[in-house]
């Protein structure tokens, strides 16, 4: 007998940038921005972007008139995030398959170099949303793929494990945002990212109730 899938407390994470707190946001200016192409889940088709696709390297100047240094995930770059090099790091020994890295010149205001900085983008793709077990505003008006589910109004997601299988990063093909398994929620925040208040940037929200 099957049984009927639900959405699960626990089990799969929103990760996302924090932009709670109420700063005035981040100060690093994408220079070369109109020169890189749009991440692979903007592009249509999405071979025409991403980050394997760039030919030349981001560059990044700091400038603390508009805002302070970057937390360890920063979104804001031409749909991309902003990553240091420990979240880089964690990312990569969770799951090096689900995300795609460059690295970029990232000036001072000295112009010396600051840290290593990257930019970052999910590539995996999964349709691992169930639609029906789900709660979600599903908006059908002119999206590339025919539809899109926004969490604008909050969301209850359901997943089917069978199309996850061992993944413990992705996308789907009708919402942008990425989602994670519970193990890689669990070593983000062992590593020290996504506890608020000192969350260095990075947010996890339960996607059973978001």
């Amino acid at each position: 007998m099957e049984t009927e899938n639900t959405p699960v407390e626990g089990e799969f994470y929103l990760l996302r940038p924090d932009v709670r707190g109420g700063d005035r946001g981040h100060g690093v200016v994408l220079e070369n921005e109109s020169a890189l192409p749009l991440p692979e889940h903007l592009s249509e088709p999405p071979s025409a972007g991403g980050i394997g696709s760039m030919n030349e390297m981001p560059r990044l100047r700091y400038d603390s008139r508009i805002g302070e240094m970057p937390g360890d995930l920063q979104a804001g770059f031409k749909g991309y995030w902003l990553v240091s090099e420990a979240l880089k790091s964690a990312m990569q020994t969770m799951d090096a398959e689900g995300f795609s890295f460059i690295k970029c010149e990232f000036r001072l205001e000295d112009g010396s170099e600051a840290a290593p900085h990257y930019l970052c983008e999910v590539v995996r793709v999964l349709d691992a949303i169930d639609e029906e077990a789900s709660s979600v505003n599903i908006l059908t008006d002119d999206y590339p793929n025919g539809k899109y589910y926004s969490i604008g109004g909050g969301a209850k997601f359901a997943f089917r494990r069978s199309v996850i299988g061992t993944a413990h990063v992705f996308r789907t093909p009708y919402t942008s945002n990425a989602f994670c398994d519970r193990t890689m929620r669990d070593f983000l925040m062992e590593s020290g990212f996504g506890r608020y208040p000192d969350a260095r940037g990075v947010r996890l929200t339960d996607a059973s109730d978001i």
